[in-house]
């Protein structure tokens, strides 16, 4: 179902236009716009992150792990799986790992920058894809699948953004997989750059899930295995000023370097795939659902 987010009014059908107050959202090229005037807001995300992104996703060693991760989550817990919402798409990275490893699905994403689904619409030619609120989500008992990966850290209220993920999402068998940045003590520079509202611990992660009404199927860290490494990037740039930091200096790595943190990653995630909660890491993956059953 779709929801008027003027009048509140249930509806199907493929129009827009609410039946019952005659509201209609406007068109950005080739996506609906439901909060445009926070389209050209910058408070949440760094001016020009979206074409550093662009260039830096598809071979790093991070991007290409939290996406291997996902996936595998989706074949696990969501196998039946037929339409995927994701929230804070982005520039369609994960998207379009979705797309290749799942080609008959039927994708939507979102995200409240239009610069970002410029990038998405080339990278993931054929998704539904909408300039959004996440507190404000026009879908109802709709999606399999609702993600949010590294979003909700972006989001003063992210109490309200899951609750919205538990509206859109089926009441029977739906579910979402979220990823978050993880430990306070790994706050740096870095965050504040990226506009970060908190960095997570599992036990809060946890009780915000919960509370929007979410049975949680399974939690662990992960980037457990470069923890060590990324404690000591971090911690040297503890002290440092955000008009000083250089945001590239993220993404630069030699082949070797970035080959080799790929081959850590793939071993820890296999750990994961076998069963194994890492108590502590970069990030932490958390899949939930409606259902009825206890996490594994």
């Amino acid at each position: 179902m779709r929801i008027c987010l003027k009048c509140g009014f249930d509806f199907g059908g493929d129009s827009w236009r609410c039946p019952q107050c005659g509201h209609e959202p406007s068109h950005a090229g080739k996506y609906v716009s439901f909060a445009p005037e926070l389209s050209k807001a910058s408070d949440g995300f760094p001016s020009g992150a979206h074409e550093h992104l662009v260039r830096a996703e598809a071979g790093h060693f991070w991007f290409a792990s939290r996406n291997e991760l996902i996936l595998w989550a989706l074949h696990k817990y969501f196998p039946q799986a037929k339409r995927v919402f994701e929230i804070g798409c982005g520039t369609g990275f994960v998207l379009q790992g979705i797309r290749s490893e799942f080609p008959q699905m039927e994708l939507h994403g979102s995200e409240i920058y239009e610069k970002g689904l410029l990038f998405a619409e080339e990278r993931v030619p054929g998704a539904a894809l909408y300039q959004m609120d996440a507190r404000h989500i026009p879908f109802r008992d709709h999606f399999d699948v609702v993600g949010a990966f590294d979003v909700l850290e972006h989001i003063e209220d992210d109490q309200s953004v899951l609750r919205e993920m538990a509206k859109a999402g089926r009441r029977e068998g739906g579910g979402i997989i979220v990823t978050v940045p993880q430990h306070r003590f790994l706050w740096s520079v870095v965050d504040d750059f990226s506009c970060h509202v908190r960095r997570y611990t599992s036990s809060e992660l946890r009780s915000k899930v919960e509370l929007a009404g979410f049975r949680i199927l399974k939690m662990t860290s992960f980037m457990s295995l470069t923890l060590p490494l990324l404690m000591a990037a971090r911690l040297a740039k503890r002290n440092m000023e955000k008009s000083d930091f250089d945001p590239l200096s993220e993404f630069r790595l030699s082949p070797v370097a970035n080959s080799f943190l790929k081959g850590v990653l793939k071993m820890e995630r296999l750990t994961i795939e076998g069963g194994v909660r890492w108590p502590v890491g970069g990030s932490l993956l958390l899949v939930a659902a409606s259902g009825h059953r206890g996490e594994s």
